[in-house]
């Protein structure tokens, strides 16, 4: 008897297979159909039932949320009223892995009368659907992944990243970057990431921790403290940063000098040419430095060196960027 690895192993490797397959597959057919959305002024709306439903509904999601408006439509409920919804500039994505599944088949008759075009997506080319499609995506599998060969699974998966196929190609002809795609997803980590900026977050004006070179230790210390970043940053007498007081250099100073280190000024306890960054570079990006030096804070100099703000790990961690 097979152990419960050797039959997930044997899924997964079928699953792989039908969609490394589908490259084998890929014809003039699917540069048509991506041209059809491309040029539509209306909207795709995805159609399924049962598992093809399901993924029909991620596809619509995917497509959306890539700068193609989508969204699904159940076949059963769109010959009960919800073809109200679709107008003769939309575009249909009709998912039926036998092509005729009876929902779908049931529509044709309304989209030839107001010339919606139709693109199925089938794992039978010569089935009702494949036949009445302005393009025929070729879904079909050598086989489902269960032992019956009956249950939706590698199907499913190769319909699935078709599915994306079809929408990051329209994403790179419509030529959507980070910050395009960022306007879609604004409430979530994704957007944060990518529309969170240094300046949106960093401390500044009278919450910035300053002491000048020549500070008694005794005084950066209070500085610190009050405007409690754990950082001071060090100025020359032209207000350009020289260097940065943290708390490990303060603690490194303790070893070192003892009682000594409160006598000291701030120019000789300080790090020189510590990290910085630019106010417009995302949050991520300070994120990022921080985590590969092993800090807490950058200094947000503008272009003569003189400090705008500091942003502090915990200020892009509160936001839920990691």
């Amino acid at each position: 008897m097979e152990s419960i690895l050797d039959i997930a192993k044997k899924v997964l490797r079928k699953e792989a297979e039908a969609v490394f397959a589908l490259i084998e597959k890929l014809d003039s057919n699917f540069e048509k159909a991506v041209e059809i959305i491309y040029q539509s002024k209306g909207r795709v709306i995805v159609a399924g039932m049962g598992k093809s439903g399901l993924v029909g509904k991620k596809i619509a999601a995917t497509l959306a949320s890539t700068g193609t408006p989508a969204f699904f439509l159940h076949p059963a409920e769109a010959s009960h009223g919800d073809l109200g919804m679709v107008t003769d500039r939309d575009i249909i994505i009709a998912i039926s892995n036998s092509g005729e599944t009876e929902e779908l088949i049931g529509l044709i008759p309304f989209l030839k009368r107001f010339n919606v075009k139709l693109i199925s997506m089938t794992g039978n080319l010569n089935s009702t659907l494949a036949e009445a499609s302005d393009v025929t995506l070729d879904i079909s599998v050598k086989e489902e992944a269960c032992p019956m060969g009956i249950v939706p699974t590698a199907s499913t998966t190769a319909t699935l990243a078709l599915g994306d196929a079809v929408a990051v190609a329209l994403l790179i002809k419509r030529g959507l970057d980070e910050r395009d795609f960022a306007f879609f997803h604004p409430g979530g980590k994704i957007g944060k990431k990518l529309l969170i900026k240094v300046k949106d977050l960093m401390h500044i004006g009278d919450s910035l921790p300053k002491v000048s070179i020549d500070t008694p230790m005794s005084k950066a210390l209070i500085e610190m403290s009050s405007k409690r970043l754990g950082h001071a940053i060090v100025l020359d007498n032209n207000n350009r940063m020289v260097g940065l007081i943290t708390d490990g250099d303060v603690r490194r100073g303790l070893e070192k000098w003892g009682r000594m280190l409160f006598e000291l000024t701030a120019g000789k306890v300080m790090t020189k040419n510590p990290k910085t960054i630019a106010e417009e570079e995302l949050a991520v990006k300070a994120l990022s430095i921080m985590e590969n030096y092993s800090i807490t804070a950058l200094v947000v100099p503008d272009n003569e060196g003189r400090p705008l703000g500091i942003i502090h790990l915990h200020d892009i961690l509160r936001e839920g960027i990691a």
